[in-house]
């Protein structure tokens, strides 16, 4: 029979932890069915990226290029999402969202990566896929 060390079974992420993730997604998620930007920057720490592929090819800079996106084509109430935490230690994480039917009618997937500081769990940076282009 193997004992087995307490060192060695340790959970070292709490569910409290997924769910903060989670809800730290949930301006995201609300902006784009309202069509509020500033419901989507509260989700994201202030220098966080974006990069993807759209119609017009490769978006890469800033998370506030969702600005004019919003601006164009509005809110999203009929969008269907479903979220999954992929990855999680003590200070980073790793969603992947896949959304149908988004303001500008297409479908996306996109992976958020979020960074834990202070307590607080937010975007630094989105990496995303727009499908119907």
């Amino acid at each position: 029979m193997t004992t087995q060390t307490t060192s060695q079974n340790i959970k070292t992420i709490p569910t409290a932890d997924f769910v903060a993730v989670k809800a730290a997604l949930a301006g995201y998620l609300e902006g784009l069915e309202n069509g509020s930007f500033s419901r989507i920057t509260d989700s994201f720490w202030d220098d966080a990226t974006m990069h993807g592929f759209t119609a017009d090819g490769l978006l890469a800079g800033s998370y506030k290029n969702l600005d004019p996106y919003v601006e164009q084509f509005g809110a999203a109430p009929a969008s269907v999402t479903h979220l999954d935490v992929l990855a999680i230690t003590p200070s980073a994480a790793v969603v992947r969202i896949d959304m149908e039917g988004a303001a500008d009618g297409t479908d996306y997937t996109d992976f958020h990566m979020l960074l834990k500081q202070d307590g607080v769990w937010k975007v630094q940076a989105k990496l995303f896929h727009q499908y119907g282009i």
